[in-house]
């Protein structure tokens, strides 16, 4: 990507707003996919139809695939990308956005441990500070919603605290196990492993149900734009900015995420408060001493 100089901050900043704007519409657009599609059928087809978008370049860069990668490559198909796809929509069946919004950001302390313990990854004690501020502000804009978090499902709410474990062990795995491949490689890749798998299951589902309710064709196009844009593209766009960043940054999209969730919300009828703007705030602090650099 000629275009994008990921060596400077200002695109990884770009990059990291831009994937975090795009998934931050992921919940309407799942919301609106389950009002005909199962949760099966819906995180499934997400993984099918990104499989098929991605498979012109899996030609390009086939000779790029070693061995060695295999196991790497599965972990961050299953593990990274099935399975959460699945589990978000199951979660969404049943919890409120703003609780999957508040589990989410558990994502860069999960992270942080991870890499710590299992990759010996080293983080200094001020950017530790910055995710725990970041985590206080997007847990403050979530409960100034209307919604009440009481109101959902704790099992079901579980179902993205697993979601959030597997996506800090996939980003792990290809910081720490894939770092001679490329962003767009291991996208690439691991749907080619994890595409086959959902078509596998699609095809053996029955879709007599979503056939018969009234907005089954544009909830099958609002499944294709998630899975064109919140998995192919933003997914790509992520391993991407992994090439350039650490875990910890990257990490920063599950902070910026539930903002720009608000403001989809607002095409969705929900209004914003001072308030949620004063915990974005706080969000904004704590991105600052993460990347803040620690004086010598």
């Amino acid at each position: 990507m000629s275009f994008f100089n990921l060596n400077k901050r200002f695109w990884q900043w770009f990059i990291l707003l831009l994937v975090s704007f795009i998934w931050g519409a992921s919940f309407i657009l799942m919301k609106r996919g389950l009002e005909s599609f199962s949760p099966m059928q819906l995180g499934t087809m997400r993984i099918f139809f990104a499989f098929l978008f991605l498979l012109p370049l899996f030609f390009q860069r086939i000779k790029k695939f070693k061995k060695k990668y295999f196991k790497h490559l599965v972990i961050v198909a299953i593990i990274g990308n099935l399975f959460p796809a699945v589990l978000f929509a199951l979660a969404q069946t049943k919890v409120s956005s703003s609780m999957a919004g508040m589990l989410n950001t558990m994502f860069p302390l999960i992270a942080l441990i991870i890499g710590a313990v299992f990759y010996g990854d080293k983080t200094e004690k001020h950017r530790i500070f910055g995710i725990i501020v970041g985590l206080l502000g997007t847990v403050g804009i979530i409960l100034s919603e209307d919604s009440s978090v009481e109101n959902s499902n704790i099992l079901f709410a579980g179902f993205i605290v697993i979601a959030t474990l597997f996506y800090a062990i996939s980003i792990n795995e290809i910081k720490f196990k894939l770092s001679e491949l490329d962003g767009i490689t291991i996208t690439v890749f691991a749907f080619m492993i994890s595409g086959p798998i959902a078509g596998t299951y699609l095809l053996f589902s029955d879709f007599t149900e979503a056939l018969a309710t009234p907005n089954f064709s544009i909830n099958l196009i609002y499944i294709i734009l998630l899975a064109f844009g919140g998995s192919a593209v933003s997914v790509t766009l992520f391993y991407l900015l992994l090439d350039y960043v650490d875990v910890v940054f990257a990490s920063l999209t599950t902070y910026i995420i539930p903002i720009f969730a608000i403001f989809w919300g607002v095409f969705d009828g929900e209004k914003i408060t001072l308030l949620q703007f004063a915990f974005m705030f706080v969000v904004f602090i704590g991105i600052y001493l993460v990347n803040k650099k620690k004086k010598i």
